[in-house]
C-alpha cells in the first residue's frame, strides 16, 4: 500500500509537500515525476519486491506511460506471464509494473482483468491524458479537486489542501452526514473536493485548457439469478474463500490477522492456518472498563479463545477512556473528514500495535454485507416473502431508513433552519441511495438492500475509515471476503439460504465455514455487534471534554450550522438516560473537532 498525489501543472516543491503530508501511508520511500503538464508523487510502503526497482513512479519500455499506484493486485503473477508472452519487458517484480503494461495493451479494459484493491493514476505522456481508477469495492480511497484551472488528486484530502484552495463546508454533505453518520460519494465534507466512486475510472485530457473530466463506471453486479443447489453454493463459497485468502497471503513482508470474536475473521484465520504451519500473529482489541456481563468485551474474550485454538501468537490491547482523550484529535486528522463511529479509535490504536509486528493484516470485513448478517436484511426478506412491497411500495425505503438514517425530528433539534432541509430523507433515497441501483434489475429487496450497502455504507464509511486508521501507521489491511468473485456469488444466493430468523443470519456462510469455526464461536450468541462503552465514559471521564467540544465557543465556524441550545438539551437527555442520543452526539463531537482542525485553524 502507498499514497499517490498529482496535479495538472509543474511544481516540484508542491508535489514534495503533498508527499510529505501523506508520508505515513508510505514510510519506506518516495518518488516524483514532473513535466510541463503534470506533477506526480508517490509514497511507498514496500510489500512486493522490496528492492529499489519497485520505486515509483514506474515507466513502460519507451517511457510513454508513467504510473503511481496504491494497492495490491493478487493475480499479478499470472497477468505478468501473459504480458511477457506478448513481448513486454519488466524491470521489477512488482504488481504496479504489471498494471502499467496491462494498461498499455488494454487501456481502460485492463480494469476488468485486475483482481485486487487499488487506486492509481497513469499519465500518458505522448497524448497528454491522465487516467485515474479505483477498485470495484472501494477498499482504497481516491479524492480529487477541480476548478477552472486546477485538477488535483490524492489518496488523502489533507494533501490536496496543501494547494491554495478555499476551505468550505459543503452544506449538502453536512446534511447527509447527520442523517447517515458519514458523507456518501461523490461528496466529501469539503466543498469542491470529491471522492472518485468505487468501480469508476476518470479520464482527463490535458491537451486543452479547462478540461472536463469523464467519470465512467467499469464494473457492476448484474446477475441476481438464484442458484438452486445449496450444496453447490457451499462448495463455491469454500473454493472462493480459499483462493482469496491464499492469494492475499502473498507478501514479501510479515502478514498478520485482525481477530474478533466473530464468524468472519475466525474463518479467515482458519483458512490461513491451512496454508501456514508456522507462526501466525493475531491482534485483538477490547476496552478497559468494569464489564461483569461482557457487554463490551465479549468478542475480545472469544478472540482470545480462538487464538488458543489455532495456536497463534496473540497480541491484545485494552483501550481506556484516557486513550480516547489522547487520540481522538489524531484520529479525526487522519480521517480527513468526520465519520461518526467511535470504534475507529480502537482500530487506530490496534493498527499501531500491529505495525510493530507486521506490515500487512487480513481482516474479516464484508461477511455481514454479503451473507445477511444485519437485521435489516431479514426484514427486507420478510417484505418479499409476504409480498408486502407489492401493496405498499414505500415500505422498502421506510424499512431501510429505519436502520440507516437518524430520525428527522432529532436532526431538526441540532441543525439551524438554514442548514436543515425538510424532507431530505426522501430526496436522498431517490437521488442517491436507490439511484445507485437504478440501472440494475434486482429481483428482491434483501438483495437490493445488500447491494445498496455495498455501494454506499461499506465503501464510504466502513472501508474508508479502516483504510485511514490502518494507513495512519503504514499498515496494509486486506479483505479476503470482499474478493469481487465472492461478492458476485453472494448476490446469486437465495435469501432463504442466508436467513434463519431475525437473530441468525449468514446461515449458509456459517455452514460453508463450519470446519474452521471452533465450538465456542458456533455456540456464542454474544458476538453480534461491536459495542463501545462510550456512553458510560461520556457520563464519566469524557464528560468535561464532550461539553467543551459541544459548546458554542469551541469552534467559531460551527455557529453557522448548529442550534447549541438543542445540542445541550440532547446531550443532557443522553447523560441522564432519558433518551439514547449517542450516534448524533458522537457525530457532533467528530464534526466540531474536524471543523476546528481543518476549516478554522488551518484557514
Amino acid at each position: 500500500m502507498c499514497g499517490i498525489n498529482g496535479f495538472n501543472f509543474r511544481d516540484e516543491n508542491l508535489i514534495k509537500a503533498m508527499n510529505k503530508k501523506i508520508r505515513h501511508r508510505g514510510p519506506d520511500d518516495e518518488g516524483l515525476y514532473v513535466d510541463d503538464t503534470v506533477s506526480l508523487g508517490h509514497c511507498r510502503l514496500s510489500i512486493i519486491d522490496l528492492s529499489e526497482k519497485g520505486r515509483q513512479p514506474i515507466f513502460n519500455e519507451d517511457k510513454s506511460l508513467c504510473i503511481v499506484f496504491n494497492g495490491e493486485i493478487y493475480n499479478f503473477q499470472e497477468l505478468r506471464k501473459d504480458l511477457e508472452l506478448r513481448g513486454h519487458k519488466f524491470i521489477s517484480n512488482t504488481d504496479t509494473e504489471v498494471v502499467l503494461h496491462l494498461f498499455e495493451d488494454k487501456k481502460e479494459q485492463c480494469l476488468k482483468l485486475l483482481n485486487g484493491i487499488f487506486a492509481f493514476a497513469i499519465w500518458d505522456i505522448k497524448n497528454k491524458e491522465l487516467f485515474l481508477a479505483r477498485d470495484r469495492i472501494g477498499v482504497k480511497p481516491l479524492y480529487y479537486y477541480r476548478d477552472e484551472n486546477k485538477f488535483i488528486f490524492s489518496s488523502e484530502i489533507k494533501a490536496i489542501l496543501e494547494h491554495d484552495i478555499k476551505r468550505e463546508v459543503d452544506p449538502n454533505a453536512l446534511n447527509y452526514y447527520f442523517r447517515l453518520m458519514y458523507v456518501p460519494a461523490p461528496l466529501t465534507m469539503f466543498k469542491n473536493i470529491y471522492k472518485l466512486p468505487q468501480a469508476h475510472y476518470l479520464k482527463l485530457s490535458l491537451r486543452t485548457s479547462n478540461p472536463e473530466p469523464k467519470i465512467i463506471k467499469y464494473w457492476d453486479i448484474t446477475d441476481f439469478s438464484d442458484l438452486k443447489s445449496k450444496a453447490e453454493i457451499i462448495e463455491r463459497i469454500q473454493v472462493l474463500m480459499k483462493q482469496s485468502v491464499k492469494g492475499q497471503l502473498i507478501s514479501d513482508r510479515p502478514v498478520g490477522i485482525f481477530l474478533s470474536g466473530g464468524i468472519d475473521s475466525t474463518s479467515v484465520l482458519g483458512i490461513t492456518r491451512e496454508f501456514k504451519s508456522d507462526t501466525i500473529k493475531t491482534f485483538s482489541v477490547g476496552f478497559e472498563i468494569e464489564d461483569p456481563n461482557n457487554k463490551f468485551n465479549a468478542d475480545f474474550l472469544l478472540a482470545r479463545e480462538t487464538s488458543k485454538f489455532y495456536n497463534t501468537e496473540h497480541h491484545e490491547l485494552l483501550v481506556s477512556s484516557k486513550d480516547i482523550l489522547d487520540n481522538i484529535e489524531k484520529v479525526i486528522y487522519y480521517l480527513d473528514e468526520p465519520i461518526a463511529e467511535p470504534t475507529q479509535i480502537a482500530t487506530f490504536l490496534l493498527s499501531k500495535l500491529a505495525k510493530e509486528q507486521v506490515a500487512v493484516v487480513l481482516g474479516g470485513d464484508g461477511g455481514d454485507e454479503l451473507f445477511g448478517g444485519y437485521k435489516r436484511y431479514y426484514y427486507s426478506y420478510l417484505l418479499d416473502k409476504f409480498r408486502a412491497t407489492a401493496l405498499f411500495p414505500p415500505l422498502k425505503t421506510k424499512i431501510y431508513a429505519k436502520f440507516m438514517f437518524q430520525k428527522e425530528a432529532e436532526i431538526g433539534k441540532i441543525l439551524n433552519g438554514d442548514i436543515n432541509r425538510a424532507g431530505l430523507t426522501n430526496k436522498f433515497f431517490k437521488k442517491n441511495y436507490f439511484s445507485r441501483t437504478k440501472d440494475v434489475r434486482v429481483p428482491d429487496y434483501e438483495k437490493l438492500f445488500m447491494l445498496t450497502d455495498l455501494k454506499t455504507w461499506l465503501a464510504d464509511e466502513s472501508l474508508m475509515r479502516t483504510d485511514k486508521m490502518t494507513m495512519a501507521h503504514g499498515l496494509e489491511q486486506r479483505v479476503p471476503i470482499l474478493d469481487h468473485h465472492l461478492v458476485e456469488l453472494a448476490m446469486k444466493i437465495p435469501s432463504k439460504f442466508k436467513m434463519k430468523d431475525e437473530k441468525h443470519g449468514k446461515a449458509i456462510f456459517i455452514e460453508a465455514m463450519k470446519k474452521y469455526l471452533p465450538k465456542h464461536i458456533l455456540e456464542s450468541e454474544q458476538k453480534k455487534v461491536w459495542l463501545t462503552p462510550m456512553s458510560e465514559w461520556l457520563r464519566g471521564d469524557l464528560n468535561g471534554f464532550a461539553k467543551q467540544v459541544l459548546s458554542a465557543d469551541y469552534c467559531r465556524e460551527s455557529k453557522k450550522y448548529f442550534d447549541f441550545n438543542g445540542i445541550e438539551e440532547m446531550f443532557n437527555q443522553h447523560i441522564n438516560k432519558e433518551r439514547y442520543n449517542l450516534n448524533i452526539i458522537w457525530a457532533l463531537i467528530a464534526f466540531n473537532i474536524w471543523c476546528k482542525r481543518y476549516i478554522e485553524i488551518d484557514s
